[in-house]
């Protein structure tokens, strides 16, 4: 068996996207916010809000810029988080149609809040330290 390479994300990225990272978890902080605070859940903000919407579309348009980067990670990282969490909710509404498997539905609509809320602020820290996130 060959040995394996490991590979590291050695270079550094630009400050501008840095900040759009920074600005990237923001635009999803604020929709966790309006999840809160508004009439809707937090999950139902952090999927169909315009801050996290146009959270996505910026991760999608300077990802390549990330390539070899730290940041390469944090876009996957949120990418995934949103898509997934898109995933999980799909599910769970599939759950609750069935009317039986509502208590599934709610279990699982709880976790998914869980799970975007801990991505987010995990996310955020490891940004803040200059650490890739790991999938």
């Amino acid at each position: 068996m060959p040995p394996q390479t490991v590979f590291t994300n050695t270079l550094e990225p630009r400050e501008s996207l840095v900040t759009i990272a920074n600005v990237i978890y923001g635009l999803h902080a604020i929709s966790i916010v309006i999840g809160l605070v508004g009439a809707s859940t937090i999950v139902g903000a952090f999927l169909f809000s315009i801050p996290s919407i146009i959270a996505v579309v910026l991760n999608y348009i300077w990802r390549n810029d990330t390539k070899a980067t730290y940041l390469e990670s944090h876009f996957r990282w949120q990418i995934r988080t949103f898509w997934f969490g898109w995933l999980w909710i799909a599910i769970g509404f599939i759950c609750l149609v069935t009317i039986i498997l509502s208590p599934i539905a709610l279990a699982i609509f709880v976790g998914v809040t869980a799970w975007i809320v801990y991505r987010v602020a995990k996310g955020w820290l490891r940004l803040r330290d200059k650490r890739p996130m790991y999938s």
